[in-house]
């Protein structure tokens, strides 16, 4: 006997566990609208199936079967209750696209996603998706229905950056950084971060200085070739206009300049390897002073060529820098000192950094700060071009994408950067597959918290195909809805105001949402965003 039922993207199936959540086939979308819905599977004998799809979407409609994936750090420090499970083991994470029959292990609940993912726009109007199972004695039939309006959602505005570490994909695939191949696999992996929102990215001008112990490195990924001759230096930016040129060809337009020193307190420089006298020598890292003279000297010789450089390649407006990354307030005296060298250099650039305290803001030593979301409320209303982000410290009642979280509190992000205007938003962990700094790879279907230290599923939402190609998470795909909610909001705002469409958004609820109060609901979630798109149709209309 086999078990189905139609599920929404935002139910965890897990295999030990029969779902609870209501029965979810019919879900209105726009024409150039990733969207997914789910089959819950469980069959009570060992069984093979053929899952046919018949649908008038043809292959803008995948299919992936979910895969449970280890977590032995399932939740983080501090942690709310607002979790699916607290105790290591299997969570539902990876959609492996379906090649072949289907394999079903008795009692062992699964499921079938299936996800709109258009090449150019879906046909508008009631799509019908038929969903047949069959083999081993089974012949069953599920219906779907993705209700396309006859609309797209708008461009996505928000600049969106998730640190993308070419390094993971060079040592994951064994493969020499700047090779054919290296590029071929790094641009595999930016097409579908791109695909997936993100319009930003780090960009290694020289090695970054992030995640790294105290006299360690990660492979050099270096794009700025440095020479010196008789103290005097010289630069080459071929590789840095190689990885410009594939960013602009898979859509990404913004640039994030690695920082300039190293990571929770500027206190050292990155990575730099020159072309000293003919002879390959690193010239600066943890043993050179982030403040001393020979790196004031190195960035002023760098800094008129490699603004000459932006200027050229007509990318000035789409560049920022940064700093050190989450400096804390013992070290104001000394970042303030980091900050002012990038400054006289890159000044009449955006230079960012991530923040918790607003001293720093205050101070004006950090103009365009990236705030983590649970200290969020102190900037809101004070800062010209505000951006959030999570990663592991984020665990008490915000938004945050970790296995052990419901897929609920993943997509809620969407409103909330709506309704707080928000800018931007970054997290460090796109591809991250090493240990905390960076001590030793990691096989990411095996060990997915990175030697224990953060909560898994925080430093990546990818996976390393064989074909040099990532497989996707399904938290991926729900951060992307979140997305999605935040343009279907611009697009109505578009048609009745601000005002109206936050009322719309707070419908029904108590307490105006916020960055740590919000419906702890996937029904509240999917009727809201239903809410949205009956009010846009009715604008449609007029």
């Amino acid at each position: 006997m086999l078990k189905v039922k139609p599920l929404s993207s935002l139910v965890k199936v897990f295999s030990d566990e029969e779902p609870k959540a209501k029965s979810f086939d019919r879900v209105s979308i726009f024409r150039n609208e990733k969207s997914s819905m789910q089959i819950a599977l469980m069959s009570d004998v060992d069984c093979k199936l053929t899952a046919g799809i018949n649908s008038a979407m043809g292959d803008m409609l995948k299919a992936y079967l979910v895969e449970e994936i280890y977590a032995g750090l399932p939740l983080g420090k501090g942690q709310d209750d607002f979790t699916l499970r607290k105790d290591p083991g299997m969570f539902p994470e990876l959609l492996r696209p379906i090649e072949g029959e289907i394999s079903l292990k008795a009692g062992a609940w699964t499921s079938l996603w299936l996800s709109t993912e258009p090449k150019g726009e879906l046909p508008s109007g009631e799509q019908k998706v038929e969903v047949s199972l069959q083999g081993d004695g089974v012949d069953e039939k599920v219906e779907l229905t993705f209700d396309v309006i006859d609309c797209d959602l708008p461009k996505q505005t928000l600049k969106y950056t998730n640190w993308f570490h070419t390094d993971c994909l060079s040592t994951y695939y064994n493969v020499p950084v700047f090779s054919d191949k290296y590029w071929e696999i790094v641009e595999n992996y930016l097409t579908t971060a791109h695909e997936y929102g993100m319009n930003a990215v780090l960009t290694p001008i020289f090695t970054p200085p992030l995640d790294t112990r105290i006299g360690g490195e990660r492979p050099t990924v270096q794009l700025i070739g440095v020479s010196v001759k008789d103290k005097e230096y010289s630069f080459d930016f071929s590789n840095l206009d190689k990885w410009i040129d594939m960013c602009h060809r898979v859509g990404v337009e913004y640039f994030e300049m690695a920082h300039f020193f190293t990571q929770w307190g500027a206190w050292r420089c990155p990575k730099i390897i020159a072309t000293v006298n003919g002879k390959e020598k690193k010239i600066f890292g943890w043993h050179t002073s982030a403040t001393g003279r020979k790196y004031k000297n190195f960035l002023s010789a760098l800094a008129p060529k490699l603004k000459e450089y932006i200027r050229q390649k007509g990318i000035a407006d789409k560049v920022f820098f940064h700093v050190s990354d989450e400096p804390y307030p013992r070290i104001l005296r000394h970042y303030r000192k980091a900050s002012s060298i990038v400054k006289d250099n890159f000044g009449e650039f955006k230079i960012m950094d991530a923040l918790s305290h607003y001293k720093f803001y205050e101070l004006g030593i950090v103009q365009y700060p990236i705030v983590n979301n649970n200290h969020i409320s102190d900037f809101l209303g004070k800062v010209e071009e505000p951006w959030t982000y999570y990663c592991c410290g984020q665990t008490d009642k915000v938004s945050n994408r970790f296995f052990s979280m419901p897929s609920q509190r993943n997509r809620v992000l969407g409103c909330q950067l709506y309704k707080f205007d928000i800018k931007g938003f970054l997290h460090w962990g796109f591809n991250f597959w090493y240990t905390r700094l960076s001590k030793r790879r990691v096989d990411p279907f095996k060990e997915t918290d990175a030697g224990k230290e953060f909560p898994s599923g925080d430093s990546f939402v990818v996976y390393p195909g064989q074909d040099g190609k990532p497989l996707l998470s399904l938290r991926l795909k729900v951060f992307y809805d979140a997305f999605q909610d935040m343009m279907a909001l611009q697009l109505l705002e578009s048609f009745i105001g601000r005002e109206k469409t936050i009322e719309l958004i707070e419908q029904g609820i108590d307490t105006p949402i916020t960055f740590s109060e919000y419906p702890h609901s996937d029904e509240w979630q999917l009727q809201m965003r239903e809410r949205i798109n009956d009010a846009i149709r009715q604008q449609l209309k007029k």
